[in-house]
């Protein structure tokens, strides 16, 4: 049996995040040759991750990163709230929405080919997986460009990563209301900023639907249009950001409060791990 360096497995370890007995028994297969040995760990590692390929993501975090005044979030999944915070886990995140953001990626697509380390960053997500055992994927990616970013993210569990996660671009100057608004928007979950990003057949649609909720309540014929046009200002306070009470004073909407700080949202990206 080929000698085994202690200096070479203690190095293996610490490079790739493996457990002692699979790296001595790489290391023994390999001969001692420390390339061969990671060839045969890595190779290991991605058949585990080809065996995961089915399971479900549901846990996870959200992390941000800013480069060239633009702001890029990702939610990056595992499988169990026990990776989720575990350190090894958590500087992934760190690593892939710097290389993210690095690039310039706007979607899932050019953010897993984004150059990252020695490979790019899907490769460095399989390697990961395969260190930690779980099937760990990026799940999306936002790249929020503005003229300011207000960014909030959101622990739903003190012992956990953020796991909601808003970035809002504004112009003016009330830094503070910009994040509490970005606050709102991870308490809320508005779909549109206005009410003329609704898609008019989304509208159309809901029109329909109420018109038939209301007659099948018996409602009379003259009061309908007042009803129909209530209701339709009730499905807009659902989605529309600024047509939405404000979370800390639900006496006035979040369009009075942006513009009694002198703040227009141009856009947001809102992720939450699972949904």
């Amino acid at each position: 049996m080929a000698s085994i360096s202690i200096a070479d497995l203690k190095m293996l370890r610490e490079q790739l995040g493996t457990g002692m007995s699979d790296t001595k028994a790489a290391l023994e297969e390999a001969g001692g040759d420390v390339e061969k040995a990671t060839e045969i760990l890595r190779l290991k590692g991605a058949k585990g991750n080809a065996k995961r390929a089915d399971r479900s993501t549901s846990e996870g975090l959200v992390a941000v990163a800013a480069v060239d005044g633009a702001t890029t979030m990702i939610a990056i999944g595992c499988e169990t709230d026990f990776v989720a915070k575990n350190e090894k886990f958590i500087a992934l995140a760190d690593r892939v929405v710097a290389a993210v953001a690095a690039a310039g990626a706007t979607d899932l697509a050019s953010a897993l080919a984004a150059p990252a380390e020695s490979g790019t960053v899907q490769t460095v997500i399989e390697q990961q997986a395969a260190t930690l055992g779980e099937k760990i994927e990026l799940t999306k990616v936002a790249r929020i460009e503005g003229e300011q970013q207000a960014v909030y993210l959101h622990r739903t569990s003190k012992d956990l990563p953020p796991q909601v996660g808003v970035v809002v671009a504004y112009s003016g100057d009330d830094a503070d209301t910009a994040r509490a608004v970005a606050q709102h928007i991870a308490m809320f979950d508005p779909t549109y900023v206005t009410r003329d990003e609704v898609p008019a057949d989304a509208v159309e649609k809901e029109r329909e639907l109420v018109t038939e909720i209301a007659r099948g309540e018996g409602k009379p014929e003259g009061a309908m249009p007042k009803i129909i046009e209530g209701r339709i200002s009730g499905f807009f306070k659902q989605i529309v950001l600024l047509d939405q009470d404000y979370a800390r004073d639900n006496k006035q909407s979040v369009a009075k409060v942006l513009e009694a700080a002198g703040l227009t949202v141009t856009g947001f990206a809102r992720f939450k791990v699972g949904a």
